[in-house]
């Protein structure tokens, strides 16, 4: 069997499918399986997974249209499965997994806009669930026409080189690990209004220095590139040696280091899924997001969120995010203090001890 699988969406999207991933090689053991990513993220992701037997990674959005067709002419008819990855509510995916011409086209069928999207393209479907998780929704898609197990002990799986994990440790050898050390990512994906579930920076800055003040402790901070003027504004308002950068490094590194973090502190971002999979306890600063969906998965966290009447609002649909609410617009991250925020956090820390207990 030759199988390929299309995880476009986003970095903690592949991510997410890595437990499903795992079922599905048990479970065909001398398949072929393939996965197709357009993030770089999602390259570093996959590229060491023991799971896969080749990975492509195409910018589909870089690329243009006529490219994009020639490169799916290449795989059209080679597969005898074709995969979306959930989420994946995009008419552009459906119209790729078409054109695989693969017999079977796995995909969620969504409950919103799944029509118009050509969600009808792909043949093999289960119905979305807005209870579910995507890890569930995924190992539940492959279950119902792949017959894998539904195992949903799985941890989401990110394996990583050497290079990944020297670069990583000399790192933590630099900056000690005899104090408390707290993860944060201030970012968040931008694209559709997402910048919009984005806590303020200010109040990241804020939250980090009470945080040094009453533990004493190492605060990293991570994300990509083109957030290094969110890491660069936390710096100026803490102050503070104890407050670093974690800067020039991908996202591998990035997670050997944050296997160090004894606590994680983000927005919904692909970096809360890059905590899950190292096993770090994490606070979510949740918004508008239906928590069901994405909470960090096999780990421990604790959210950070007003759990207003209103929430959540934001499903999976190609519509940039939006707020209805006529006294305040997301009122849900904007009305969320950061004293508010540190009281759950201390509450945590002195319940559980300073140190990660992994």
């Amino acid at each position: 069997m030759k199988i390929i699988i299309w995880a476009l969406s986003g970095i903690g999207d592949a991510l997410m499918f890595t437990p499903a991933l795992n079922l599905l090689r048990k479970k065909y053991p001398d398949a072929i399986i393939d996965v197709v990513v357009m993030y770089k993220g999602s390259y570093d992701i996959f590229k060491d997974n023991v799971n896969i037997n080749n990975l492509y990674h195409f910018d589909f959005l870089k690329e243009g249209i006529w490219k994009s067709l020639k490169f799916i002419y290449h795989i059209a008819n080679k597969y005898d499965v074709s995969i979306n990855v959930y989420p994946s509510n995009r008419v552009e995916y459906n119209i790729i997994n078409l054109m695989t011409l693969a017999k079977q086209r796995l995909a969620v069928k969504y409950l919103r806009e799944d029509f118009i999207n050509f969600g009808f393209f792909n043949n093999k479907r289960i119905l979305e669930d807005d209870k579910k998780h995507n890890v569930v929704e995924n190992i539940d898609l492959l279950a119902e026409h792949l017959n894998i197990p539904k195992d949903y002990s799985i941890l989401l799986e990110f394996y990583t080189n050497n290079d990944a994990k020297n670069i990583a440790q000399q790192f933590i050898d630099k900056i000690g690990k005899d104090n408390l050390i707290i993860g944060m990512h201030p970012g968040c994906n931008t694209l559709k209004n997402h910048d919009k579930r984005r806590w303020d920076v200010e109040n990241f800055g804020l939250l980090a220095k009470k945080i040094i003040e009453e533990f004493e402790s190492k605060i990293l901070l991570f994300g990509g590139p083109e957030e290094k003027y969110l890491r660069e504004k936390i710096l100026e308002i803490v102050n503070s040696e104890n407050c670093v950068s974690v800067e020039n490094v991908d996202l591998s590194t990035s997670y050997e280091i944050i296997k160090n973090c004894d606590y994680f502190v983000t927005n919904d971002s692909s970096l809360m899924h890059v905590a899950s999979a190292a096993k770090v306890f994490v606070f979510p600063i949740i918004g508008p997001t239906n928590l069901n969906y994405i909470h960090p998965w096999q780990t421990e966290y604790m959210p950070i969120t007003l759990n207003l009447e209103c929430s959540p609002c934001f499903y999976y649909s190609p519509k940039p995010l939006t707020c209805n609410r006529l006294d305040k617009k997301f009122k849900c991250i904007k009305d969320l203090t950061v004293d508010f925020a540190f009281n759950i956090i201390k509450e945590i820390i002195e319940k559980r001890g300073k140190r990660c207990q992994r």
